[in-house]
């Protein structure tokens, strides 16, 4: 009698061993999950933007923008010239902005 309640006994720790192993992958694999996911999301500053630029760069930026459209409009007689290179202007300006000022966090 002693020996089938110890096989029983053996057979239940054993699914019980096996259960637990499911578990604990299955919230390893959910916790992996969950940390993959959140490294995905960007974070953002305490105003809501993703990067920030101080009020005195900002206002360069405009500024420097502005003046190269006056430039080209002031320098360029050909309409469809000065058109293109205004799209240009403002195609290229972020891309400027982001390489001479660099991205921050």
């Amino acid at each position: 009698m002693s020996r089938e309640r110890a096989r029983r006994r053996a057979e239940r720790l054993a699914v019980q061993e096996r259960e637990k192993a499911v578990r604990a992958r299955r919230v390893a694999r959910r916790d992996r999950r969950r940390v993959f996911l959140r490294s995905l999301k960007p974070r953002f500053g305490r105003d809501g933007r993703l990067y920030h630029r101080s009020r005195r760069q900002r206002i360069g930026i405009v500024v420097v923008t502005l003046l190269a459209v006056a430039a080209v409009w002031t320098l360029i007689p050909d309409l469809p010239l000065r058109i293109i290179l205004t799209a240009m202007l403002v195609l290229a300006v972020p891309a400027l902005v982001v390489v001479v000022l660099g991205r921050r966090a």
